[in-house]
C-alpha cells in the first residue's frame, strides 16, 4: 500500500472510532417516569440526535444545534435539527437557543434532559448576556484571530452567555440532566467542552477580563461588562460544589485517544509500529511542527507516529486560507527540509480545518522539490497564513466534507 493510502486509511480508522452513533447508545440512562426531552449543539450535534432517536425507547422530543452543512442527509423522526453558524455565532444560532431553552423549561423533577454536547457547541448556543449578538461575534472573531486557546476563549464566552458555564442545567431544573459528550478540548475538560453548559464553571469573571488584556483585544460594551462582573456587579457563572449539579450527569463517550488508539491499531494490521506522542499537543502550530520534526527524523522503517490535541495559529494581516493543521504540515515542511523520507497527515476529524474547506492535507518526501518546481515558497506561503494556497496547489489537500465527529486534530507521520 503507498504511503499516502497508509496515511490515507489510518485517518479515516480514526474518525470512525470517533463516531457517536458507534458508541453513544451504551451510555443512555433508563427512561424516566416523565418526559424526555433532548437538546444539544456541536458538529456532532446530528448524528448524535440519530443515534438517540433510533435507541430510545420511550417517548421523546427536542431540537439540537449543528453548523450550517452538517446535518446531514438522515435526519431523527422524533428530534429537529437546526443549522446555525460556526465559529463566528449569527441570529439562527440565537434563535435556535431560544428554542434549546424553552424545550427544558416548565419540567419536573420526574422529567429527564439528555443533552448531546460535542465541538462547536460554544458558538452554536447562542443566548448573549450583558452584550449584543453583534458584539459577541466581534469579540469570538478578534479571539480567534489573536492566537487565543480555547481555554481562554470559552472563559469569556461563558461569562457573556445565559446558557454557557451551567447556565443550561440551571434553565432545566428541576430535571434531571444527562449529558453525553464528544470531547474537542484537550485533556477532555467538562466545563471548557461546548462551553460547559451542564458542567460548573471554575473560571471567574476576573479570569474572563484578563484574557482580553493579555491578548489587547478591545470590544466596546464587552470589556465594560466583564470588567463589572470581577467587581462583583453581576451574578457569578455557577461553581463546582453548587447544589444545582446534584441532579446532573456528565459523560464523555468520545475522545481523541479514542481515536488515535483506532489508528495506531490500524496501522499496526498494515505492519507499522505506532508510537502515540501524545493527544494533548496545544500551542503553536509552528512549535508542535518543530517538535515533530526532532522525533520523526529518528524514525525507521516500517515506524509511525500519532499525536492529537489542539494547536493554535495567529493569522496574519492580509492572510490567505488554512488552518491549524495545514500551517503544521507547512511548518515541518520547512522544518525537515528535503529529502527526508517522510510521509505525514495532518487533519481535523471534524473534516474543516480553519478557513480551508479540507480537512487537512498530506507532507511527502518531495513537497518542496515539487513546490519548488511550481514556483512555490514554502516560507513565503507561511508567512501569509496560506498553507492551504500551498497545499491545493500541490493537490495535496485532504478532503473529507463534515465527518460528524469532532475530537480536534489527528496528526500522523511514517516512514515507508
Amino acid at each position: 500500500m503507498h504511503p499516502r493510502d497508509v496515511l490515507s486509511s489510518a485517518f479515516a480508522a480514526a474518525v470512525n472510532a470517533a463516531r457517536p452513533e458507534s458508541v453513544l447508545p451504551r451510555f443512555l440512562p433508563e427512561p424516566p417516569a416523565g418526559r424526555t426531552v433532548v437538546v444539544g449543539a456541536g458538529k456532532a450535534a446530528a448524528r448524535m440526535a440519530l443515534a438517540v432517536d433510533a435507541a430510545w425507547p420511550a417517548d421523546l422530543t427536542g431540537v439540537v444545534i449543528t453548523p450550517y452543512g452538517h446535518a446531514g442527509e438522515r435526519l431523527p423522526q422524533r428530534i429537529r435539527v437546526l443549522e446555525a453558524a460556526h465559529p463566528v455565532p449569527d441570529a439562527a444560532g440565537e434563535e435556535a437557543t431560544r428554542e434549546v431553552l424553552e424545550a427544558v423549561s416548565n419540567l419536573t423533577p420526574n422529567d429527564l434532559v439528555l443533552c448531546l454536547l460535542s465541538g462547536g457547541g460554544s458558538a452554536l448556543l447562542t443566548a448573549p448576556r450583558g452584550v449584543t449578538l453583534a458584539r459577541k461575534a466581534e469579540l469570538t472573531r478578534a479571539l480567534l484571530a489573536c492566537g487565543a486557546s480555547i481555554h481562554e476563549i470559552n472563559a469569556v464566552r461563558k461569562h457573556l452567555s445565559r446558557v454557557k458555564g451551567g447556565g443550561l442545567a440551571n434553565a432545566a431544573k428541576p430535571a434531571r440532566v444527562v449529558s453525553l459528550i464528544v470531547s474537542d478540548v484537550v485533556g477532555d475538560d467538562l466545563s471548557t467542552i461546548a462551553s460547559g453548559p451542564t458542567a460548573p464553571d471554575p473560571t471567574s469573571f476576573t479570569e474572563a477580563f484578563m484574557v482580553l488584556m493579555r491578548h489587547d483585544v478591545a470590544v466596546p460594551d464587552v470589556r465594560r461588562f466583564l470588567s463589572d462582573g470581577a467587581a462583583g456587579r453581576h451574578a457569578e457563572t455557577p461553581k463546582p460544589g453548587d447544589e444545582l449539579f446534584g441532579r446532573v450527569e456528565n459523560h464523555l463517550v468520545v475522545t481523541n485517544r479514542l481515536a488515535l488508539d483506532a489508528a495506531s491499531v490500524h496501522l499496526t494490521r498494515l505492519g507499522f509500529t505506532s508510537r502515540i506522542v501524545s493527544d494533548r499537543i496545544e500551542g503553536p502550530a509552528r512549535s508542535a511542527a518543530r517538535a515533530h520534526a526532532a522525533l520523526a527524523r529518528d524514525l525507521v522503517s516500517g515506524r509511525a507516529l500519532l499525536s492529537g490535541g489542539e494547536t493554535t495559529t495567529i493569522v496574519r494581516e492580509g492572510a490567505g486560507r488554512g488552518g491549524r493543521n495545514l500551517e503544521f504540515l507547512l511548518a515541518l515542511a520547512v522544518e525537515l527540509g528535503e529529502d527526508h523520507g517522510l510521509y505525514a497527515l495532518a487533519a481535523d476529524s471534524d473534516g474543516i480545518d480553519g478557513t480551508s474547506f479540507a480537512a487537512g492535507g498530506f507532507l511527502t518526501p518531495d513537497t518542496l522539490r515539487r513546490a519548488r518546481d511550481l514556483g512555490l515558497d514554502a516560507r513565503a506561503f507561511l508567512g501569509a497564513s496560506d498553507a492551504h494556497g500551498f497545499f491545493e496547489a500541490l493537490g495535496d489537500l485532504v478532503v473529507t466534507g463534515p465527518t460528524g465527529t469532532n475530537v480536534n486534530d489527528i496528526r500522523l507521520v511514517v516512514r515507508a
